[in-house]
């Protein structure tokens, strides 16, 4: 009776999350809505998502996925390492990245400019990482983890990250750097999921602050800001 309830649970955690990565992709594809009401859209979303798996299966734990973690002493010194790496990359990578349609494809979807991209790289820095940890982590991750399926847990929540950004930066370059964000975002996700083994989210967050910083800093230098 046990492992039935357990495999319920799993397969109620698959079907959400994939529910809200392919709304988000519709939602990115289809409506097109400016930033910040995608950014609405998808905080409904994920915590609706969430919320409704607490509900049914009377699992609260992704919302205690911010407690206190001893990881943060080395999520912290990578945080701060991450951004540097991402910069230094870019900067070195350049001669042989084209990057130049990522401002007209921001403006004519999410109708971000060099005037609002500061906020919005402030918001994508702190909140949409936060948002993005608790959803990924703390819930497609962490949930399954709690529910013994391991490799289950690292594999499909880090799949399920890189796909969804993939999904929504398609446009951005070639097939080659598409499959090399692939294969970095899914190498991410699964050590983003290791630092949060212990059932904190907090460790992932701040790396994944730091690896923002370093794009949003790419960002600034492709908006002519820098």
């Amino acid at each position: 009776m046990m492992m039935n309830q357990s495999r319920r649970n799993a397969y109620a955690i698959i079907i959400l999350v994939l529910t809200c990565c392919l709304v988000m992709v519709w939602v990115e594809g289809s409506l097109r809505p400016i930033y910040p009401v995608k950014s609405a859209l998808k905080i409904a979303v994920f915590l609706g998502c969430t919320g409704l798996y607490a509900l049914l299966t009377k699992d609260k734990g992704p919302f205690g996925a911010f407690r206190r973690s001893k990881a943060v002493k080395l999520a912290a010194p990578l945080a701060l390492a991450v951004p540097v790496f991402l910069l230094g990359g870019y900067l070195l990578l350049s001669p042989w990245l084209d990057l130049s349609a990522i401002p007209a494809n921001l403006a004519a979807k999410e109708g971000i400019t060099a005037k609002t991209f500061p906020l919005a790289a402030l918001y994508i820095t702190f909140c949409n990482s936060l948002l993005e940890e608790f959803f990924f982590r703390g819930f497609a991750f962490l949930a399954l983890y709690r529910l013994g399926y391991t490799r289950l847990a690292y594999g499909f929540s880090a799949l399920a990250f890189a796909l969804y950004h993939v999904s929504i930066t398609s446009n951005w370059g070639t097939p080659g750097l598409i499959v090399l964000m692939v294969a970095g975002l899914t190498a991410a996700g699964l050590f983003f999921n290791w630092l949060d083994r212990d059932g904190s989210v907090l460790p992932s967050w701040l790396v994944h602050v730091g690896a923002n910083l370093g794009t949003n800093a790419v960002g600034f230098i492709l908006f002519g800001i820098l």
